[in-house]
């Protein structure tokens, strides 16, 4: 029969939320899987708002298939919890991550090889001559 997981998913369903997961960070040069309760998804989306980086946010509370969403995202990206940030399709990791990376000075680069902002647009960026 196979392990039972805490939610009552079949393993069709599981391929598809991980197969819908993966469609949506694809979709988007910047993806925050969310919950809107949740503080810390709300620095990470307001950060990128304060950056002037364009994202496209899932609330995985509003969303009727929110839980199976992050059932795959655990399995694809071990990370369980929220919020949940892609940058060009690669895992940045949750709200501490995003906030380190800006304070190396490394998050503007990435959202600006992403096309998520103009390197001239944002008030963090080095501005050069």
């Amino acid at each position: 029969m196979g392990i039972a997981s805490s939610s009552s998913s079949t393993p069709e369903s599981r391929a598809m939320a991980l197969a819908k997961v993966k469609e949506i960070v694809a979709s988007a040069p910047v993806v925050v899987f969310s919950k809107s309760y949740c503080p810390f998804c709300v620095r990470v989306k307001q950060l990128f708002e304060k950056l002037g980086a364009t994202f496209k946010a899932i609330e995985m509370d509003v969303e009727s298939d929110g839980a199976e969403l992050q059932d795959a995202l655990k399995e694809w990206t071990g990370q369980r919890t929220v919020p949940n940030v892609f940058i060009k399709g690669k895992h940045i990791g949750g709200c501490d991550d995003t906030m380190a990376l800006n304070n190396e000075k490394k998050l503007v680069p990435l959202l600006t090889e992403a096309g998520a902002i103009a390197g001239s647009t944002s008030k963090e960026s080095t501005v050069t001559a």
